[in-house]
């Protein structure tokens, strides 16, 4: 099945997206000997407000790609990235954007606290204290404020980093496989944690991960994309209500849904029809 990758609603799909893609195609240029690699193309998906979309895809499939277009880091070769009615740019620039990765990124030489605090102080604010505390109890990290993240494990390094992606209150959230780098307890529990902190915000959220049981978790939406060159293939919808949790994962709607996104996966013709 392949569709139009947009959320189903009664209203006005303009007024209600938050992230725009239409036909993008991205060619990388790896030398001038070689014809440039396309690693996305005709590319499209909608995201509406304040709705929480996973993208999968095989490996090299450019899913890195877009949640990189999204945040304004790569332009599309063609094509049209929307992000709350403007550019991506134009989102950065105002702070309303929030960005996790795999890799933490957080300061070494910098507490939990000021690492969260970080946004505050680049975008020339006040950091309001009860901000940070609250945002550090969200992540369950309240007792770690001074600590800096060579004290920490790998999974509160995360929870740190999440919590500064979201210091702004940000329109949208980018999560680049932000639990993919932890052991599979550790990455459960975070992503029942990051579920449940979700549902209480309702924050526009874009997650690529190559996990389809954390996909199936935490999304209202799984886009499926082909191999590469990218573009879309099968979007699923999860009916599930919220929070979800252990129970959710143990059930039969759960695991049905988690065999056909690997299925579709697993095609050798990558989702094409």
């Amino acid at each position: 099945m392949v569709d139009s990758g947009r959320p189903s609603s009664g209203g006005s799909e303009g007024d209600a997206a938050a992230v725009e893609l239409r036909g993008v195609a991205k060619d990388f240029t790896l030398s001038r000997r070689r014809e440039p690699l396309c690693a996305l193309d005709g590319f499209d998906l909608t995201v509406a407000r304040g709705e929480f979309v996973a993208v999968l895809g095989p490996s090299g499939c450019g899913k890195s790609t877009v949640l990189r277009m999204i945040a304004g880091l790569e332009t599309p070769t063609s094509g049209s990235v929307r992000v709350e009615g403007g550019t991506p740019s134009a989102l950065v620039a105002e702070h309303r954007l929030g960005v996790a990765f795999q890799d933490s990124a957080l300061l070494p030489w910098a507490s939990a606290w000021d690492n969260v605090a970080l946004p505050f102080r680049l975008a020339g604010r006040a950091v309001p204290e009860e901000r940070i505390r609250t945002l550090l109890t969200t992540v369950g990290l309240e007792g770690f404020a001074r600590a800096r993240p060579k004290q920490l494990s790998g999974g509160m390094r995360q929870r740190i980093s999440i919590a500064r992606a979201m210091a702004l209150d940000p329109d949208v959230l980018l999560l680049d496989e932000p639990f993919g780098a932890l052991d599979a307890v550790t990455r459960r529990r975070l992503n029942l944690e990051l579920g449940a902190v979700w549902a209480r915000r309702r924050t526009t959220t874009v997650l690529v991960t190559h996990d389809v049981a954390e996909a199936v978790l935490l999304a209202d939406r799984v886009a499926v994309m082909t191999g590469r060159p990218g573009s879309l293939a099968h979007i699923e919808t999860v009916a599930a209500p919220r929070p979800r949790g252990e129970d959710f994962t143990r059930g039969h709607e759960f695991h049905e849904v988690v065999d056909r996104l690997v299925a579709l996966l697993d095609d050798p013709s990558g989702g094409r029809r």
